[in-house]
This record gives C-alpha cells, sequence and structure tokens, in this order.
C-alpha cells in the first residue's frame, strides 16, 4: 500500500471509526477550577495572545499536525489555514514523508499562500533518520511550507503495529541531535498519542530541541487506528491490547514542566474544547494543541472550523473571566486549579 493510500485510511478511520481512548483518560476531568465570582474585569478586555517559539498568537491554540499527501487532506489543511490566518493560530501539518517521495503531491502541504503570517509547523517521522532521511530531508519539509519549525515525531507504539512499520529506533537520540545542531529552524519532538515522560524531555531537550509537544494519552489512539488497518490476526490483537496504553497528558505536562520550567510545551493529546486549553495553560503549557475535533470541522467546510475556533476561544475567555486572570499569564500564576 501506497503512503498517499495509508493517509487516506488514517483520515476515513478517524472520522468513521471510535478510535479513541476508552479506560485511559488525558486526565483533565481530575482537575477543577476556582469559580471566582467577583472577577473585577470587564469581560472585553481579556487578552488570549501569546508567544510561541518567538511568535505572536492571537490564542494559545495550535491546530495540531493532522494529514496531508491526498486531495481530501489538501482540502483540509488549506480549510485549516485559512482559519488559522484569521485569528492568529499556530498550525502544524501531517508527516511530510510521502511529499518527500513523492513531490507531486507536496502542495497537498503548501498553505502559506493562504496563510502568510501564522506560526506553521513541518513534520517528519523522528526514526525515519534510522532509515536513510538525514538534515537533506528535514531541510526539505521546512522548504515545502516555508515552516518557522520541524516537528520529529516519534511514534514507537505505532510503527509496532503499523504493517511493515519502521521498527528500529536504536541511536535515534544522537540523529535528532544533529538534526537540531544543523537545521536553521527549531525542532519541536511530539509524540503521536501516548505520551513523553519527563525523563524522556530531559534527554531530548540535552539533545538540543526547541519544544516539546506531550501528544498524551486520552485522544485518538493510534494503536486503535492501526488496529483497524490490520492486515494479519496479529496486528489486530496488537492495536486492541494497547488501545489504551501511555501517559495522561496532564501528567506530561506536570512532570515535564517541573523539569524544564522554560521550554516552549505543548499540550495536546484528548483536548475537546477550550476548558481543556484553559486547564493545559494552568498547569503550566504554553499552548493547547487539538486534532480530532479541528479534522471533523475541516472535512465539513471552513465555515465549521471558523465556528470551532470561535467556540473554543468563547470557552477559554470565560475561563479567565471567571477565574478573575486577565490574560494567560495570570491564569498561569492564579493556583486557580486544583486536583479532584
Amino acid at each position: 500500500m501506497s503512503t498517499a493510500q495509508r493517509k487516506a485510511e488514517h483520515i476515513r478511520i478517524c472520522l468513521e471509526s471510535d478510535v479513541q481512548f476508552k479506560t485511559q483518560g488525558s486526565g483533565f476531568d481530575r482537575y477543577q477550577f476556582s469559580h471566582n465570582c467577583l472577577p473585577e474585569l470587564d469581560y472585553q478586555d481579556i487578552d488570549l495572545t501569546t508567544k510561541l517559539l518567538g511568535k505572536q498568537l492571537g490564542a494559545p491554540i495550535l491546530m495540531s499536525s493532522m494529514t496531508g499527501g491526498t486531495e481530501q487532506a489538501k482540502a483540509i489543511n488549506y480549510r485549516l489555514a485559512e482559519v488559522a490566518q484569521e485569528y492568529k493560530l499556530a498550525m502544524g501539518v501531517g508527516s511530510q514523508r510521502v511529499a518527500i517521495e513523492q513531490p507531486q503531491l507536496a502542495d497537498t502541504f503548501q498553505v502559506r499562500q493562504v496563510a502568510p503570517d501564522i506560526l506553521l509547523l513541518a513534520n517528519l517521522g523522528a526514526v525515519q533518520l534510522n532509515y536513510r532521511y538525514g538534515i537533506d530531508e528535514c531541510l526539505r519539509a521546512v522548504e515545502l511550507l516555508d515552516a518557522d519549525a520541524l516537528i520529529l515525531h516519534l511514534n514507537p507504539l505505532q510503527e509496532c503495529i503499523q504493517p511493515q512499520g519502521d521498527t528500529n529506533f536504536k541511536g535515534l537520540l544522537d540523529r535528532i541531535a544533529t538534526v537540531c545542531a544543523r537545521l536553521p529552524v527549531p525542532v519541536i519532538i511530539k509524540e503521536v498519542g501516548n505520551g513523553i515522560s519527563a525523563s524522556t524531555a530531559q534527554q531530548l531537550i540535552a539533545a538540543g530541541v526547541s519544544g516539546i509537544d506531550v501528544a498524551g494519552a486520552g485522544g485518538t489512539s493510534w494503536a486503535k487506528v492501526e488496529s483497524e488497518r490490520a492486515k494479519t490476526a496479529l496486528q489486530r490483537r496488537l492495536g486492541e491490547t494497547f488501545g489504551d496504553w501511555g501517559i495522561p497528558t496532564t501528567e506530561c505536562i506536570t512532570t515535564i514542566r517541573q523539569i524544564a520550567p522554560t521550554i516552549p510545551l505543548i499540550a495536546s493529546g484528548g483536548l475537546r474544547n477550550g476548558l481543556d486549553v484553559a486547564k493545559a495553560i494552568a498547569l503550566g503549557a504554553d499552548v493547547g494543541g487539538l486534532a480530532l475535533p479541528f479534522l471533523q470541522a475541516a472535512d465539513i467546510s471552513t465555515a465549521a472550523v471558523a465556528e470551532l475556533v470561535q467556540i473554543l476561544l468563547a470557552e477559554v475567555q470565560t475561563v479567565l473571566f471567571c477565574t478573575g486572570n486577565a490574560n494567560l499569564s495570570a491564569l498561569r500564576q492564579a493556583n486557580c486549579l486544583h486536583a479532584l
């Protein structure tokens, strides 16, 4: 099966099948904000702006890496990018390996023409550095998008279950360090939904990464996605067994922030609304990333994406207002989020 066909299957399965975590949650339901009935604020004055990797954002929201490589994926990416530009949000694209290997598919990722000002993140699988990829391919991925940074994603569990998965992760940290040292843009490390531990984050920071996207457990399970695609009973069984494997997103945020107080930190993995985004910020993240909600909206229309963004912004703004915080910095310092 071609990479493009795999991309199409991934979209279909995520939109049509129940591949969400079941027993393992993201952890956000274990936290609650303290309500402030006298916020002493004008709702209209609340400021949602923030910075990530030195770029100004209109709100602490990332349209997380999703797709590319097919005509459907192109439509999805362009709809997301149009709205990201309008609201000054950050956006990542799906793995660009398909565009590196089939240059005719590059335009399914190339959204700069409709989003000239956004924080745009290129994306490749880190394990490809063990399969003949190097600095040239990383540069190509960045140049294809005119991207501001490169995501290298880590997905060992998915590769174990995926047919013909790339499972040689030996020596990968050193290769990541080489890319960090030589690439002219920042490198972000991202999981794909099973989380990054504090100890692994420490290794990655020492290797030179400029940011971490925890992509914790609790949202879409790529073990379940690959189980849906399985060609053998073994692959199907592996996907079912490990469908709820991983570190909850909230645990990733808090433990990484303890050992790395200043590293740019993206919280993704099971965020489903602006309340989750606000909780992620209060726990120490810089921005919250959502994938499935944006994928579902972008599959419908640009207007549906814009409507979702408006809801997310209103939800984050309501949290700030009802906790008495005028901006995101105040929210982080307010100590108004409590474990249940």
